[in-house]
Formats: C-alpha cells, sequence, structure tokens
C-alpha cells in the first residue's frame, strides 16, 4: 500500500490523506485549509484525480477535514463516502453553510472590486448546489461494525470521543501474504468531554496516523475550566460588559451551552442571556439532540431530566436579529462562530465590544497559526476586523480545558494502549509541535516514527 499525505501535516487543518490499495484508491478525509494564504491552497488543484478516488472516509464533520468534499464532487469523485450516521448528518448542515459562506464571500468582493473601477468577478470555491449535490455519495455507518470493501479491504468506525460521531478508523488490507492494519487516529478526545463518550481504543495496528495538535501541552483539568469560566463571566457582567465566546458551530457551541446549563442550574451563575449568533449552530444543536446514542451517561441523565432550560437561551437567525444583539451593551453572553475568529458573525460582535474594557472574551479552543483568534491571544494591541482596525482593550481569557482534544498526556495515553509497537506517523499539529511530539514518543515508547512534510508518499 501507498499513502501520500496531502494536508493536515505540519499545520492543523486542510487534513487529507490518500491511500493506494489493490487498485483502489481511498481518501481520509477532505478538508479545508483555514488561516494564512487558505484561498490559495483550497483553489489549487487536487493531487490526484478525483473521478480516480473509490472511496473517501470522513473522520469527522469539522470543515478542516470535510471542507472540501462539494470541490471533490464538482470535480469529478463519483464514488462513496463512508461516514458515522451522525457525522453524515453534521456534514450535510456544515458544507451547505460553507457553500453559503464562499458565495457571499465572491459576491462581497465582487461588489468591492465594482467599487474601485475593477473590472474583477470572483468565483466562489464551490456553490450550495455543489454542496447539494455532494449529499448523495453518503453512506451513514455504525460504530463497530467491521465492513468489506473488497480487494482485501476491510475498515470499521470506533469512536474517538471528539465530537458527536467523530471516528477512529481502521482499516485492514492484504497485499501480501500477511494482513496487515492501518489506524487513522481522527482527531481524539478528551477524556471526560462533555456530553459524548471518551475515545475509544483499537488495541493493535501495524502502522498509526495520528493527530498532535496539543502534542506539548497540557489542559487544565475540566472542573477547574468550569471554575475559571464561571468567574471570567461574573467578572465581566460586575465590569459592566458582555461575555463574547468565538466557538466552533459544531461541538463546542453545544459543550458551551451544556455547561452554562449546568452553572445555572446548580445557582453558581443566574438569569443568564445567552445568545447563540448562528444558524448552523442552532441546526447542529438539532442533530445533536437527534443522537442521544452518543452521549455519556451524564448527558443522558440531563436529558432524561431537563424541566426546561436553566439559561434564556435565544437563538438567532437573520441578520437583523444579529444586528440586535449589537444595541445590548452588559450582561450578554455571546457564542458566534467561528471558532478561529476568521469568519462568521463573532467578526460584527468584535467590532462592537473588542475595543471596551469592560467586556469579557473567552477562548474555548484551538486557534490556529495565522488566523484573528491567534493574533488576539498572542497579544495583538489592534486587530483587523472587517477592513477595520480595532483596538484589543477586552480582557481575554483562555481556558483550555474545553478544548474537545486530547493534550499530550492524553495523546500518550491512546498510543502507548496498543498492544504492539505501531509505526507511527504524526499529523494534524503544527511542525514544531509534531516534530516536538514524535521526540516524546520515541523517547517514551522508542516506536518508529515519522512527520511528514506536504505531498510525501510512503509504501507501507
Amino acid at each position: 500500500m501507498k499513502i501520500k499525505f496531502i494536508g493536515g501535516v505540519r499545520t492543523v487543518t486542510g487534513t487529507c490523506f490518500h491511500l493506494s490499495i489493490n487498485d483502489l484508491q481511498i481518501l481520509v478525509d477532505c478538508g479545508m485549509y483555514q488561516g494564512d494564504y487558505a484561498d490559495e491552497m483550497n483553489r489549487a488543484q487536487f493531487q490526484f484525480n478525483p473521478h480516480d478516488i473509490d472511496f473517501l472516509f470522513l473522520t469527522h464533520a469539522h470543515i478542516d477535514h470535510s471542507g472540501l468534499i462539494p470541490k471533490l464532487v464538482k470535480d469529478g469523485f463519483r464514488g462513496r463516502i463512508f461516514a458515522t450516521y451522525a457525522t453524515a448528518d453534521l456534514a450535510e448542515i456544515m458544507l451547505y453553510d460553507s457553500a453559503q459562506i464562499q458565495e457571499k464571500d465572491a459576491e462581497w468582493l465582487t461588489k468591492k472590486a465594482f467599487r474601485s473601477g475593477k473590472d474583477l468577478v470572483f468565483e466562489p470555491l464551490y456553490t450550495t448546489a455543489d454542496a447539494k449535490a455532494a449529499i448523495p455519495f453518503f453512506e451513514k455507518k455504525s460504530y463497530g461494525k467491521i465492513e468489506n470493501l473488497g480487494k482485501g479491504v476491510k475498515y470499521r468506525f470506533i469512536d474517538a470521543g471528539h465530537i458527536l460521531g467523530s471516528g477512529t478508523l481502521e482499516l485492514w488490507y492484504q497485499d501480501s501474504p500477511v494482513e496487515k492494519k492501518i489506524v487513522f487516529s481522527g482527531d481524539i478526545g478528551k477524556k471526560g468531554n462533555p456530553i459524548i463518550n471518551d475515545p475509544q481504543h483499537t488495541g493493535t495496528a501495524d502502522y498509526v496516523v495520528m493527530e498532535s495538535t496539543y502534542g506539548n501541552r497540557l489542559h487544565k483539568g475540566m472542573n477547574e475550566s468550569i471554575d475559571e469560566f464561571a468567574e471570567a463571566i461574573k467578572v465581566t457582567f460586575k465590569r459592566g460588559g458582555n461575555v463574547l465566546i468565538p466557538a466552533f458551530a459544531v461541538g463546542r457551541t453545544q459543550d458551551i451551552l451544556y455547561t452554562l446549563n449546568k452553572l445555572s442550574g446548580e445557582g453558581r451563575l443566574n438569569s443568564l442571556n445567552v445568545y447563540v449568533d448562528s444558524p448552523l449552530a442552532e441546526e447542529a444543536t438539532k442533530v445533536y439532540l437527534a443522537h442521544p446514542e452518543c452521549y455519556d451517561e451524564d448527558a443522558m441523565k440531563m436529558l432524561r431530566n431537563r424541566k426546561g432550560n436553566a439559561i434564556k437561551l435565544h437563538f438567532t437567525t437573520s441578520i437583523e436579529d444579529s444586528q440586535k444583539i449589537n444595541r445590548i451593551k452588559s450582561g450578554a453572553v455571546i457564542v458566534a462562530g467561528s471558532g478561529m475568529c476568521d469568519g462568521g458573525r463573532i467578526r460584527h460582535h468584535f467590532k462592537h465590544n473588542l475595543w471596551r474594557p469592560e467586556c469579557g472574551l473567552i477562548f474555548t479552543g484551538f486557534q490556529a497559526e495565522g488566523t484573528l483568534g491567534r493574533k488576539i491571544i498572542e497579544g495583538a494591541k489592534t486587530v483587523n476586523v472587517l477592513g477595520e482596525e480595532i483596538a484589543v482593550k477586552a480582557k481575554v481569557y483562555t481556558i483550555g480545558g474545553f478544548s474537545a482534544h486530547a493534550d499530550r498526556d492524553g495523546l500518550l495515553e491512546w498510543l502507548g494502549a496498543f498492544s504492539n509497537k505501531p509505526e507511527v506517523f504524526i499529523v494534524h499539529g503544527e511542525e514544531e509541535v509534531a516534530l516536538e511530539f514524535e521526540e516524546t514518543v520515541k523517547d517514551k515508547f522508542g516506536f518508529i516514527t515519522h512527520v511528514p512534510h506536504k505531498g510525501e508518499e510512503f509504501e507501507i
């Protein structure tokens, strides 16, 4: 088998791996790039012929793993896309949302060009029609069931514990007298994540392709993080400001709502007005509610015992509703996308709140290099928001314990659970982090390791 690392190597976005096995062409994930130069990279020609791809395995629905699927179909893919039931349902709403963003951005850039006297028409990366055309290629699969692809290849998804429906992919293949097995970790969740189950483990493997997002750092404990989260809200309200929480519409928003509801129900935060300014987040929350089979015991208990929300929850769908939030000067918790602040409605709320010292900005997730969120947490005094320089005077909180990713020790625990010594390919981490994690893995386990470069191919 040959494996080529197309994206998601020495970076945390654009995840995509290309496998060639016994005349089968297989992709694992087909993600969109985010951050600097993202548009150029997303528009580049694929390093394979989409028409030749037989199967695509989608480990989970986040756009950095799924976002180029409509482009793949548009460029000729006619194979099958395998994903868990919840992942397929989430991917459908996320790809539509991504397409709408592409269309709106292209329209805005075209208008901007015309206003400046340039005769330029910007085309979206893909359209809502392209996203719609991709959905029939999905086939929904259950956790834990081994299925045959033919030509000596079998596969199974197990729960990765990252977001609803997230999967670790086991792939067995026989291109020699001995059957071998490669495991793609997907994004590995940390134990104790709200709502969903802890990650499962596969036991043995010959080869492992594993993420390393937090491969050089540790998270705070969940209880400590929740305490810090509650305190940040209390302090901000006492100062007379609003709380801004940039959050991915899928996964993080639902975790935040779960936590706020729990804190309110326990009497630790009272009379909370929470505004979720994301149509996608509202749709994603409906998908979460439709898949209780993915819940852990605590979430099932809360679902069974709920008597209405303890928080005052407001979902905003229209632009007008979103703009009304900006008239609120204090006492609001505003949750909006995007999680790394490079798009979505959070930028509009920055224009109205980021320059106000009485406000609080809470980051609960990873901020990739080059993103607006990363610039803020690294201490930028001013940032460009929608073409305007905005002062960063709001109090900035970074609460790592909410991350849906395992930290360094969680990753090592996951890797150490293999009963044999697999060869390990370290991906989905910024270059410095991935290289540091590689040294940690070699020192601790003595495994053969690689940190692939973009486009690098291995025969295994």
